[in-house]
């Protein structure tokens, strides 16, 4: 048996608003789901020393980062009865209030799609090897720290 490729999560940029309502759209013919659940990662303006955060530039090791998205979806269909998962992650820069993480659960059932939205969003922050620069108002910079 031929060993699926992982799926590349990765888009440039932001995830626009337009994106997220086209794949939800999509999904009104599939009639055997009764529920979707949806994470928006969105970059805030948080303050770090008295400065705000303009923007987040995220790079990845793409290959092992593809890998490791695959085993959680994996992992989050043996675990969960789901119908489909979507999961696309930013690269490069979002500015605050932009969207760079979207992750789209759906099953026939409600209760099962809260459970893994949580399941697969924690999984996530654990094992991606994804990485963000802060941009600070003055230009400066520092890693993320993810919490």
């Amino acid at each position: 048996m031929e060993k699926k490729k992982p799926k590349n999560v990765f888009t440039q940029g932001p995830i626009s608003p337009e994106f997220i309502a086209t794949s939800i759209a999509k999904h009104q013919t599939k009639t055997s789901i009764g529920a979707h659940n949806i994470f928006l990662g969105q970059v805030r303006a948080d303050k770090i020393d008295g400065k705000s955060v303009t923007a987040i530039e995220y790079t990845a090791y793409e290959e092992m980062a593809n890998q490791k998205f695959y085993k959680i979806r994996e992992a989050t269909f043996d675990k969960f009865d789901l119908t489909c998962m979507h999961i696309y992650h930013s690269l490069g820069e979002v500015k605050t209030g932009e969207v760079c993480l979207f992750v789209f659960v759906s099953s026939p059932r409600r209760k099962v799609v809260f459970e893994a939205l949580e399941y697969v969003v924690e999984a996530i922050k654990a094992d991606v090897p994804v990485f963000g620069k802060e941009i600070l108002e003055d230009q400066t910079h520092q890693w993320k720290q993810n919490s």
